[in-house]
């Protein structure tokens, strides 16, 4: 009776573990069948999920799974991690459906999860700072270079075999720091160099056009997602639905808008700027000064705000969507009346109310030309993440209305030790810094058109 009672407890169990381990039940997870919620672990990132100036989530990440979601009908919980290690950590632990965070493909990660569709190609690319004297272009010349890269990312496993060929290659890593901040640190020339996939560097590249491409570390690689171990239905669900001609039209769409601009992106310099307003600005200088009449916004910054932007081209579009002179969102323009955002007229004075009111949410108290500062970087990474950077300024003892300081506290809106307490959450806060001085630069060269 005993033996009886212990075989069909360890039956029983069997059945249990069993159960458990189907794709039914993915780790301490239902599958979304159930559910009708579909949980995604991704990381902050511009090629992965971030928050736009329009206060809206966004990323290639996260517009890919949202329209596998809703073809399947399931709802998508997102689970927002500091890096990629983090993710494949949930993975693991079976808190995740799905692991849709920039992944490359590697052997050892497809030993410890089910392999999902892959939706980019990528090479790991050496990025130092092209003012690096001499820049190392060769292996043998990596000899001594300072390299930095994240732990546990697919750049790691890719140095190791270098070193293995190259004994002098060495590096280090950190789990401080994402990718996008070490380029940050590269561009500063507080960090020799650094390893990154080539769209990161691609999108990074508009707003740190000093960040060089030294040399190709690896072939293509493949970037998709990873599930749990075990995950076989969902991963055959999710590999049915982008290989489907709406998966690879999705694919193409979020191509198309997060990345087929850069091409046309010119990474341009004081000779290109000089031959612009010669040949470019007469046609649009009446309507900046116009601006100027409407709105108290000077056309000199207007104008250099607009370079900054599109370089004086009608037609220009960039990552997020954002199109025209000024580069106007759908939601900005609609919210200022703007119908037609290449026509250059409605162009220039919408971008000009537009910063005018960033300009007026801005306390009065603030002198000039801190405010004005502030104002650009608001048009650049939205209201809402300048008021996260305004908080922790005070958090951290300094000005929030200081340009000075803010310049300082702006970055560390990247920042995984800062942004997961902030309201708006992560944002890439070097930008705005960066843009603002480009403006003044650019303000500074055009000024002498409007004398």
């Amino acid at each position: 009776m005993r033996e009886a009672t212990r075989i069909g407890i360890l039956l029983a169990l069997s059945l249990l573990l069993v159960n458990c381990s189907s794709d039914d039940r993915l780790g301490a997870l239902p599958h979304p069948d159930e559910t009708g919620v579909l949980t995604v672990s991704t990381r902050n990132g511009s090629t992965t999920f971030y928050t736009d100036r329009d206060e809206q989530p966004s990323g290639p990440e996260y517009d890919l799974v949202n329209q596998f979601a809703e073809a399947r009908g399931w709802a998508v919980d997102w689970d927002v991690q500091f890096s990629t290690a983090a993710v494949l950590q949930q993975l693991a632990k079976g808190r995740a459906h799905i692991g849709a965070a920039g992944l490359t493909r590697l052997a050892s990660r497809d030993e410890r999860f089910t392999p999902g569709p892959v939706h980019n190609r990528v090479r790991e690319q050496l990025i130092c700072n092209r003012h690096m004297v001499p820049l190392p272009t060769t292996l043998a010349k990596l000899e001594g270079v300072e390299i930095k890269v994240v732990s546990d990312s697919s750049y790691v496993e890719t140095l190791k075999q270098l070193a293995n060929e190259n004994p002098a290659i060495t590096f280090t890593q950190t789990d401080k720091k994402g990718t996008e901040q070490l380029l940050v640190a590269v561009f500063e020339q507080k960090l020799e160099c650094t390893v990154a996939d080539s769209n990161i560097v691609d999108i990074n590249r508009r707003s740190m056009p000093s960040l060089a491409v030294v040399m190709e570390l690896s072939p293509d690689q493949e970037i998709g997602w990873y599930l749990p171990k075990g995950s076989d239905r969902l991963a055959a669900s999710a590999h049915e639905w982008m290989s489907s001609a709406v998966g690879i039209s999705a694919i193409a769409r979020v191509d198309a808008h997060y990345y087929a601009y850069i091409s046309e992106f010119d990474f341009v310099d004081l000779n290109t700027l000089v031959n612009r307003i010669e040949n470019r600005l007469p046609r649009y200088r009446d309507e900046f000064e116009q601006a100027e009449v409407l709105t108290g916004m000077p056309a000199d910054l207007l104008a250099a705000l607009s370079y900054q932007e599109s370089h004086w081209d009608p037609h220009a579009r960039s990552a997020t969507g954002v199109r025209g002179l000024m580069m106007l969102t759908q939601n900005t323009a609609k919210s200022l009346g703007v119908t037609d955002r290449l026509d250059p007229e409605q162009s220039i004075d919408g971008g000009a109310r537009y910063l005018a009111r960033r300009y007026e949410l801005l306390s009065e108290k603030i002198p000039d030309p801190d405010r004005v500062f502030l104002a650009l970087a608001s048009y650049n990474v939205g209201r809402g993440h300048l008021l996260d950077a305004q908080k922790l300024a005070l958090e951290l003892g300094k000005n929030p209305d200081s340009w000075s300081d803010m310049r300082e506290i702006l970055p560390l809106l990247a920042d995984k030790r800062y942004y997961p307490q902030l309201r708006y959450g992560y944002a890439r806060g070097y930008e705005p810094v960066h843009f603002v001085q480009r403006v003044r630069n650019y303000r500074d060269v055009i000024s002498v058109a409007f004398q």
